[in-house]
């Protein structure tokens, strides 16, 4: 990697292991959807994709438009499910690529069905349920539940009613999201699925079925087996990195995909009460080496890692000390001997011995792994381990 000073090797064999793992644990009728939006979680959609593909994916999943079709120009033609909303400028877009839309309104679906009907096209939509997430899905729940909530259930059933009617559509799933899978307490996650189900079996009670039904997050896959329907969606555990601590691990082996390496490309020698970077918040105690890492906040490194993350440096982790730049950090080297310029510096993943998991960075900043690796920009390159 001589010509880069900044790169994340992403190994193609731990996705691919990732991913049969996933498979495995999955019922054995259920199909798996690879998610590589955002692209893929940082990791490189297009090589992500192909590689989900080739080991027993089925279908892939994004979250915009652009992403479906950058996929599509890079000749990968698996089914690909926008989770996201479509405006209506890009309805042409969902023609011409053969892309299946998500649908969580009647009004997007009026405008969808109007836009297919007038190019004498069909268009394959998955239909979004809102159990308690808050975000996209046309809203369900149990009478009673809440104040002023009766009633929502029919509402819910209407709206889907007019969605499958609608001309140039071809209703093809029907899904939630759960938004606490990851917990160790699932009481949540279970009154979602219950709710879905419960509406799922009051459509095939009006003669309404849906050939592709789908709820399980990566959590779901791991810890709730009962989820996973017609197809699971496999996200973050695909890369390697659990949705949280409080998943059963022992469920699925993982080996996380990325790496993100730089080098030293400066070092000085300062004297004790020396100020570091911006704003003078760091002074060194003692007299010490200063090594300069070409990676910033540009590149998708936290600022707030600022004199509290590290990078590991000949197998040891060397602490960043006063603020990241835009495109420096600096590193203080004085505890470690025979640093030289050009010296690898891991800045996630493995050294030698020694580990930085982006599950300890996420801790620092008080966030999570999914953040991460998915903050990449995209002038990091991307090198692939195959």
């Amino acid at each position: 990697m001589a010509e880069e000073i900044l790169w994340a090797e992403v190994d193609l064999k731990a996705i691919a292991h990732n991913v049969c793992e996933l498979r495995r644990i999955t019922n054995s009728n259920s199909r798996l959807m690879a998610v590589v939006k955002a692209n893929g979680y940082g990791h490189g959609s297009v090589e992500v994709a192909r590689c989900a593909l080739d080991n027993s994916a089925e279908m892939l999943g994004v979250a915009r438009i652009h992403e479906a079709i950058l996929l599509r120009n890079e000749g990968i033609d698996a089914p690909i499910l926008v989770l996201g909303h479509t405006p209506t400028f890009c309805y042409e877009d969902i023609l011409n690529y053969d892309i299946i839309q998500t649908l969580f309104s009647r009004q997007a679906a009026e405008s969808l069905s109007s836009f297919a009907v007038s190019h004498k096209k069909k268009v394959k939509v998955h239909v979004k349920i809102d159990t308690g997430m808050g975000r996209l899905g046309i809203l369900v729940g149990r009478s009673g539940e809440y104040e002023n909530w009766n009633g929502r259930q029919d509402y819910a059933m209407k709206e889907v009613e007019s969605i499958i009617r609608l001309p140039g559509l071809e209703p093809e799933g029907i899904f939630t999201h759960f938004s606490m899978a990851d917990n160790l307490d699932k009481s949540f996650s279970r009154r979602q699925f219950e709710i879905f189900m419960e509406f799922i079996n009051s459509l095939k009670g009006k003669g309404i079925e849906f050939g592709v039904k789908h709820a399980a997050n990566s959590a779901g896959i791991i810890d709730m087996p009962e989820t996973h329907l017609d197809m699971v969606r496999a996200g973050i555990a695909m890369y390697g990195l659990y949705p949280s601590e409080e998943v059963k691990k022992e469920e699925a082996s993982l080996i996380p995909a990325m790496t993100v390496k730089s080098m030293i490309v400066h070092l000085k020698d300062v004297p004790a009460g020396f100020k570091v970077s911006y704003g003078a918040t760091y002074e060194t105690k003692k007299p010490t080496t200063i090594a300069t890492v070409p990676v910033g906040y540009a590149d998708g490194y936290n600022r707030l890692l600022s004199s509290r993350g590290y990078m590991l440096v000949c197998g040891e982790k060397m602490p960043i000390v006063g603020r990241i730049c835009m495109d420096l950090t600096m590193l203080d080297v004085g505890n470690t001997g025979g640093v030289k310029q050009g010296d690898e510096v891991v800045i996630l993943g493995k050294q030698k011995d020694s580990e930085i998991k982006a599950d300890e960075i996420a801790s620092l900043l008080g966030t999570i792994n999914y953040e991460v690796v998915s903050s990449l920009t995209e002038r990091v390159k991307r090198v692939y381990i195959r």
